[in-house]
């Protein structure tokens, strides 16, 4: 048993990677700066731009607040990983670390919620659309999508907290709650946090299936109408985009930290543990910088604008 406050955790995720570190270190720091810049552009644009304060384009922007989030919690320490000869963690920071990484992504599927709600609310009910979609309702809802995933993950993560933990080493490139847990000196101590996880994950399939509920009608109302139509492939085409690639990465992820085989080279395991964390946050503004044309237009006169 260790002294959970003063300790350190060590980091082997790593360890295969030796002889190419250097290579690594330069393609994630250019990954890094790729993320903060298509971020940044989309962020920059629509909050200076005031034709575009329209609550799609908000829960845009703070999509894409939170993408930066999420990478500030793992990037730093992993680029300072790659130029340390010894990968440690403190154990607050560990913590941290882990709050940080999966409130963003509960934060994330939250966002994606309530952008599927804006969307079904234009197309299905376009009468009633700005009644319903109120600046006060937005804002409820904006603060439902962040605050609620930070007290959640928060409790998880003082839940963990408490455990009492007789191991150090985390076989992975950065802190995952349920890998601590794992690491507690007495299992039955674990019960509350198994139950509490499962609450959590249960919340966000409920999360999931509100998704497909609103997809199932914006589908039917589209069906029979041509101008319906062009305003799902416009604005929801690139939603349903984000959506998969969230699901797929996120998914992929849980699913190897429950029952994934230690059996799989580390390569492979540290990829399907950080896909979550490089696809989402660059291939979702450029999905929506592609797709919808009057953030394309927004971007480009801005850049022109610069360049002059």
């Amino acid at each position: 048993m260790m002294d959970n406050v003063s300790s350190m955790f060590f980091l082997s995720g790593l360890s295969e990677t030796r002889n190419y570190r250097f290579t690594i270190f330069f393609l994630t720091l250019l990954c890094y700066c790729m993320i903060l810049v298509v971020n940044s552009i989309l962020i920059v644009t629509i909050i200076i731009d005031k034709t575009l304060h329209e609550p799609m384009y908000i829960l845009l922007c703070i999509f894409c607040i939170n993408g930066l989030y999420g990478s500030s919690g793992f990037y730093p320490k992993f680029l300072w990983d790659l130029l340390s000869p010894v990968h440690v963690i403190s154990y607050s920071g560990c913590l941290i670390q882990a709050l940080v990484m999966y409130s963003f992504a509960c934060s994330d599927l939250s966002i994606l919620a309530v952008m599927a709600y804006d969307r079904y609310l234009a197309i299905c009910r376009p009468l009633e659309y700005h009644s319903l979609m109120s600046k006060q309702r937005l804002v409820k809802l904006v603060c439902f999508s962040v605050i609620t995933p930070f007290c959640i993950i928060s409790t998880n993560i003082f839940l963990t907290s408490r455990l009492k933990l007789c191991s150090r080493h985390i076989a992975r490139l950065f802190c995952v709650n349920w890998i601590i847990v794992s690491l507690a000196c007495y299992p039955a101590d674990t019960t509350l946090n198994n139950i509490v996880a499962y609450i959590t994950i249960i919340f966000y399939v409920l999360h999931g299936a509100f998704i497909v509920w609103s997809y199932m009608y914006l589908i039917k109302t589209c069906v029979n109408s041509v101008e319906n139509r062009a305003k799902f492939m416009q604005t929801c085409v690139p939603h349903l985009a984000s959506l998969l690639t969230f699901l797929v990465t996120v998914l992929l992820d849980i699913m190897y930290i429950r029952y994934g085989s230690r059996d799989l080279p580390q390569t492979v395991q540290n990829f399907i543990a950080i896909e979550f964390l490089i696809i989402p946050p660059i291939m979702n503004p450029l999905i929506y910088g592609l797709k919808l044309k009057k953030i394309q237009h927004r971007i480009l006169r801005f850049l022109n604008f610069k360049i002059k």
